[in-house]
């Protein structure tokens, strides 16, 4: 709901595709320490810190539905606060995969975290719906009174999960205490020096780098400039994204015993060319059934990935390998900065088109490079 109403609000505000990927951007300036969030996790237990998290989503929520109900709001003020918000939000989902591993046994844990992902399109596909009729009748802060609710129940419910609050205490090893930076640097070599672990990441990386851009940030642009809708025609495009995705949780979730390499591989084939389909269509009809298929394929993506690096993690080294994946999420940033700069140069057909090529041929490049570990049957990453 929040992204959606912002980034409505930003664009119809300013009238600048640059400004509404600089609003994206400023969402994830946070990856740059959440490998440090991770460690902070593994010390001080992954459910005490989610709650950390959601509380100040909360308060930093409550700050924008204070501005927009006193009519003090503007562009300058969401762009501030949705910085400090991406200080914790793109940690969020890295917290969220630790806890869960943490709970659940190995040989669940591609159904657990399918699971976990139905709860959050679903309420992706409520939200889109949901916020854009909020915010088309009753306008932005009675529709931000309904985020800081959820945001404020959110908090409850993560306090009554039940989890150790202190699961691995790595601060007190046999050689004495440890600080916070010996446990990021090991973090980070134990990710480097783990060949599957490398590649999984590069795929992460390569698809918020050149995916996601399109499906995230730039789905307001895509709306209103593109398809000529309003917030409702918006929120019918976040939705059946969202769908898509609930679709491809749901079916992992029942299915399992898959290879999980070979499924990253080939759903991130399948991303990128419906992408590449998606870049030339011209009616919100076709583009929504687009966006399900693509939905589809980046959740099977997505889950494969944090399956593969929960199951080839050490116990008491999951918190600091979601905290590096987390960090690659930096490349959609990046990746919507370009695009808001290429869109401008190129137009939105041509930027989407190179996005997709150069993705699907980087993509080769990994599974190349690291075939024995992803494409091998025998190989760790497809033990079914």
């Amino acid at each position: 709901m929040e992204t959606l109403i912002l980034g409505w609000y930003v664009l119809t505000e300013t009238g600048s595709v640059l400004l509404l990927t600089v609003f994206a951007a400023l969402s994830y300036t946070g990856t740059l320490i959440a490998p440090m969030l991770g460690v902070v996790g593994d010390r001080i237990g992954h459910r005490d810190l989610l709650a950390m998290m959601r509380a100040t989503d909360s308060a930093l929520a409550a700050t924008l539905m204070t501005l927009a109900l006193t009519g003090h709001l503007s562009p300058l003020y969401v762009l501030i606060i949705v910085a400090v918000m991406g200080l914790v939000r793109p940690s969020d989902l890295g917290v969220r995969g630790a806890l869960v591993a943490t709970i659940m046994p190995s040989d669940q844990l591609i159904g657990a975290i399918s699971i976990s992902r139905t709860t959050m399109d679903t309420a992706r596909i409520a939200g889109a719906l949901s916020g854009a009729g909020l915010l088309a009748a009753l306008g932005m802060g009675p529709a931000y009174m309904a985020i800081v609710g959820l945001y404020a129940a959110s908090t409850v419910l993560t306090l009554c999960i039940v989890a150790p609050s202190k699961p691995h205490p790595i601060d007190q090893a046999a050689d004495g205490p440890r600080s916070p930076m010996r446990d990021l640097r090991e973090g980070v070599a134990y990710v480097w020096t783990t060949p599957t672990m490398r590649a999984a990441i590069g795929v992460a990386f390569l698809a918020n780098l050149t995916a996601y851009p399109f499906s995230n940030g730039l789905l307001p642009y895509i709306a209103r400039e593109i398809y000529g809708t309003s917030q409702t025609g918006l929120g019918y495009l976040s939705a059946s994204f969202a769908a898509g995705s609930l679709v491809g949780s749901i079916a992992l979730s029942v299915v399992g015993g898959v290879r999980e390499a070979r499924l990253m591989i080939g759903a991130t084939v399948m991303w990128y060319a419906m992408l590449l389909v998606f870049a030339h269509l011209r009616s919100v009809p076709a583009a929504i059934a687009c966006l399900l298929l693509i939905g589809f394929a980046q959740s099977l993506c997505m889950i494969s990935i944090a399956v593969i690096l929960m199951r080839t993690a050490r116990e008491h080294f999951r918190g600091r390998v979601m905290g590096v994946r987390m960090l690659v999420i930096y490349g959609l940033p990046f990746g919507l900065l370009a695009a808001g700069a290429l869109i401008d140069e190129l137009g939105f057909a041509a930027t989407a088109t190179l996005y997709a090529a150069a993705g699907l041929a980087l993509l080769m490049g990994i599974a190349l490079n690291w075939r024995a570990d992803l494409w091998h049957v025998h190989a760790p990453a497809n033990a079914r």
